[in-house]
């Protein structure tokens, strides 16, 4: 199953947003496809939060509503919801991405696309990346999305010094 998180939702709502084009048509591919796919009820409060206040000017309470009420009427999307569980999934994220700040929030998130069976989140957030388990992809861009557990490359410094030049 295919999660959506909220920029994604955001950017094909908003027309004037640079990523409109390319995100309002993925999405509606998601729609018509034959794949199961999801959006986080907290993703869906983000959406609403974010079109009535962070745009000039905003989308009205009943336009974002009524954006949400069409993702919904897709026959295959679910809506994935919290529950005592989910605490467990996140708290283990938290303590293995040492999340600290305001990045709890998109761990959040990824606990209970993990605690749903989410296969791959679609996200043009890179902080996502600190979830391995999670499958993560930017739908926007035409790159192969990350896969659960696999290695990343890390950052070593050079042990060698540069000599100076006199």
């Amino acid at each position: 199953m295919i999660a959506v998180d909220t920029q994604i939702l955001v950017y094909a709502h908003r027309r004037e947003s640079a990523w409109h084009d390319i995100a309002f048509r993925r999405l509606g591919e998601l729609a018509a496809s034959p794949v199961s796919w999801a959006i986080p009820l907290h993703c869906l409060v983000e959406f609403h939060a974010t079109v009535t206040r962070g745009y000039r000017p905003p989308s009205t309470a009943l336009e974002a509503i009524d954006q949400v009420e069409v993702w919904l009427a897709a026959p295959r999307v679910r809506v994935l919801e919290e529950n005592a569980q989910t605490w467990h999934v996140l708290r283990d994220l938290l303590s293995a991405a040492r999340v600290a700040g305001p990045r709890a929030y998109d761990a959040r998130i990824a606990a209970v696309c993990l605690q749903h069976g989410v296969t791959e989140l679609w996200t043009a957030d890179r902080d996502y990346l600190a979830y391995p388990t999670l499958r993560v992809r930017n739908p926007l861009v035409d790159i192969q999305p990350t896969r659960a557990g696999e290695r990343r490359g890390t950052y070593r410094a050079s042990t060698t010094r540069r000599r100076r030049r006199s």
